[in-house]
This record gives structure tokens, sequence and C-alpha cells, in this order.
């Protein structure tokens, strides 16, 4: 089956893209959104799931300690599995096919996820969530890889940002899911709820029969990959390749840093919000859990509906100012954000609105990677190059949530110091606007796919 766009333009769609076009960035975006779904899961249980597993109380000082401290620990080991992943079917799928490792990963993932409901102990529920993570991590480079090969040229940028929409759509998911399984089905029963959650970690083996019935390798890489040498990362050092490697991984460590060191915390945050105004009110268990789950669905929407507005925004960021421009704009405005809401005075609602400018930006500049790290690197090394950059910040990302939780669960106000330290996270994307405007970021703005 072509990839191609007929040269009569017959069977042309919206944004000039063909059905079978339209149907790769489907099931790339099912798999993406999919992908964040069963990745972010474990955030939304955290405060149910760790203490039951510890043997511990509900609510109790020492169960929260144990949630800011474990949930730190889980994300960052999520996060180094994810890195590992990454890199890994990053290479293959630049040998076996796009196809084929999206098909792969989808599966990964899934099972991992259900897995975890089944979790007698924390360890366990550790070694679930690493299986889960390799598959996270390999899906996004074989998903990014594809649409940039098959969809046309000048509507890569457009493209890319669609994919990334697929992130927050599946945060959205995963908070709907939650809620109405924790705060509906199964309110008043914590201790249990959370493994029906990790349930719907199966979801996506579903999602991934389009994969494996409707989509075909590009064609872009099935001619760069044949005859050609096996790619590998020692190449992506080598020559004209390593500044393209520096400009990525330096652009994707520090969104990477800012958005899991914010994002892994929103649960634990919200909840130590609601249950301090629970307390002020005189909420009873019942009132308080209801609160609760309230709070966690308000901060968690109004992040991923920032995000969803900030990944559309990429669109005309990255056409009219280029790429760096855009890096820099946006990592400012990254910090201002991140700053505002952990350092101001602000009452418990406004906090949790606030998050809505932290998601525009932190969680926005994503949109742009899965068409800027595309664009980098020549097909054959395509997946293992974007693969890479994404993905090995992840290792140096690790240390955000670890640090976050376990400076927070040492604090006698757990709430308080985790807002502390979340403050100074709003330094590293400032960092970022300056390397943005360096001349170690490549632009590609105008650049056909090598």
């Amino acid at each position: 089956m072509t990839t191609t766009l007929p040269a009569s333009g017959r069977g042309r769609t919206v944004l000039d893209m063909n059905a079978y076009q339209w149907t790769v960035l489907f099931a790339a975006w099912l798999g993406w959104g999919f992908d964040c779904f069963d990745g972010l899961l474990f955030n939304y249980v955290a405060p149910n799931c760790v203490p039951t597993l510890l043997g511990l109380a509900i609510g109790s000082p020492a169960a929260k300690a144990a949630t800011l401290r474990w949930g730190g620990v889980l994300t960052s080991i999520l996060l180094v599995g994810w890195a590992m992943g990454g890199i890994l079917f990053g290479q293959i799928a630049d040998r076996i096919g796009r196809a084929r490792t999206l098909l792969l990963t989808m599966l990964l993932y899934a099972v991992g996820t259900a897995c975890c409901a089944a979790a007698p102990n924390i360890w366990a529920l550790i070694a679930f969530r690493a299986v889960a993570s390799l598959g996270i991590g390999g899906e996004w480079a074989a998903g990014a890889a594809m649409v940039a090969e098959v969809v046309p040229e000048r509507r890569r940028v457009e493209a890319g940002a669609l994919l990334y929409t697929s992130a927050p759509a599946g945060l959205f998911l995963a908070t709907f899911a939650n809620f109405q399984i924790a705060g509906v089905v199964f309110k008043g029963s914590p201790e249990t709820s959370w493994r029906y959650v990790f349930l719907c970690g199966l979801i996506p083996a579903a999602a991934a029969s389009i994969v494996r019935l409707f989509v075909k390798e590009p064609d872009k890489w099935k001619s760069a990959a044949a005859g050609a040498a096996r790619p590998s990362l020692r190449e992506l050092f080598r020559g004209d390749a390593r500044r393209l490697t520096l400009s990525g991984f330096a652009m994707a460590v520090i969104a990477l840093v800012a958005w899991w060191s914010v994002n892994a915390f929103i649960p634990i945050v919200s909840t130590g919000l609601a249950q301090s105004t629970a307390k002020a009110q005189s909420l009873d268990r019942a009132g308080t859990l209801a609160l609760v789950e309230h709070w966690k669905a308000l901060a968690t929407n109004v992040f991923n509906l920032g995000g969803l507005i900030g990944t559309l925004l990429t669109i005309p960021a990255a056409k009219v100012m280029g790429r760096r421009k855009m890096f820099a704009v946006y990592y400012f405005l990254s910090g201002i954000a991140v700053l505002a809401t952990f350092g101001l005075d602000l009452s418990p609602l406004a906090r949790l609105y606030m998050y809505f400018l932290i998601g525009l930006t932190v969680f926005g500049v994503f949109g742009s990677f899965t068409y800027y790290l595309p664009e980098l690197f020549p097909t054959r090394l395509r997946g293992t190059g974007a693969g890479f950059c994404y993905n090995v910040g992840r290792f140096i990302a690790a240390a955000g949530p670890f640090l976050v939780g376990t400076v927070a669960a040492r604090g006698a106000n757990s709430l308080q110091t985790a807002l502390a330290a979340l403050f100074w996270v709003g330094v590293v994307p400032l960092v970022g606007a300056a390397l943005a405007l360096s001349p170690i970021v490549v632009e590609t703005k105008g650049r056909a796919l090598q």
C-alpha cells in the first residue's frame, strides 16, 4: 500500500492527507495516548495504593509520608525503564520497522500495567511497572518516526502536533477512569479501588489491533533499510550527527525534568490541599474522600486542558518563529508558571487552577518533539536518534520526582514541603530558555525530511 499522495490529488482529505495517512496518524495517536494513559495511572492511585501495600492506614501521617517517598521512587523507576525502552525500541524500529515496533510496545505496556492490579506487595508493583515502562518508552520513537515519514512534507508540523494531542487525551481518560472507579463505583473502598484502575491498562491491547490490521511499514523506511547497514547508537556521536544529537537531547531533557517533577505530584498536592480543606471544614471521612477525588480530577483536567491548547499552539509558533525561538518562549513561560504556582500565597482552589498555566507551557512544549526530533535525523537513523534524544534524558529526569518526593516526605508538613520543593523546579525551564537561543540548538525550520 502506498503512503504517498497521488499526483492527481484524488483521495486528498483535510490537511492534504489521504485516508491512509490519516489512518497512520490515528494509529500512532492511539499508541501514544494509551501510552500516557497507562504511564500515569499510578499517579492517581498512589495515595491509596502505596499505603495499602505497606499495611498503613490511608490518610494517616505515615501513609502521606510513605506516598510521597514511594511515589517519587516509583516514578523515577518508571522513568529509568522508560528511557531504557525508548533507546532499545528506537533501534528496533530502525531494524524491524515502525508498525511492528508500535504493536509490540503497545502490547508490552498494556500487559505490564494490568499485572499491577494483582501486586501483592510494593516490590511486585515495582517489577510490573518496570515491565510496562519498557513498552511505554519504546512506543514514542516508532510512532513519531512513522508519522513523519508518511505525511506530506509541508504538513509534518501539523501532523506532529496533532499526534501529541493524544497525550492530554490519554490523561483525560486516565482521570475519568480513576474518578469513575475510585470516586463512583468503589466510592468508600480506597483499599481495593486502585486495583480495578490498573486493570484499565488492558484497553490498549484492543487498540493495538488497529495497528496490526491497517498500518503498513512506511515506504521511506523500506527504501532506506533495504541493503543498509544496521544503525547503532555510536553513529549518533560521529561527525555531523553529534551536533544533531546534542541539540535534540538538550531541548528534551529540560522538558522532561520539568514535566515529570511537576506532574508526578499533581495527585499528591491536590490530595493534600483537599485534606487540609476538609479538616478546616470538619468534613467526615466520606466527605473528605469525595473532595480528594474531585480535586484530583480538577487539577489534572485543568493541567491537561492547558497541555492540549499548548500543544496546538506549537503549530503556529514553530512555523512563524522557528524551532529555537519557540523553545525559548515556551521554556521562559514554563519557568514563570511553575514559580508562580508554587511560590505565591494562593488559596487551595486558585493553586489548583494555576495548573492550567503549567499545562499550557510545561506540557504544551512536548507537542514540538514529535516533529522536531524526526527532522534532525536521516531515515535509517530516525528511530534510533529520536528515541535516544527523547528518552535518554529520562535518566536525568528520574532524579526530579525522587528528590521532590524524598524532601517532601521528610518535612513535618508534607504538603508545604512539597510545594517548596516544586517551586525550585521552575529554575529548570529558565535554563532551557537560555539554551534554546545558544548555538547548541539546531534550527530545522524549512528543512526537508532527510
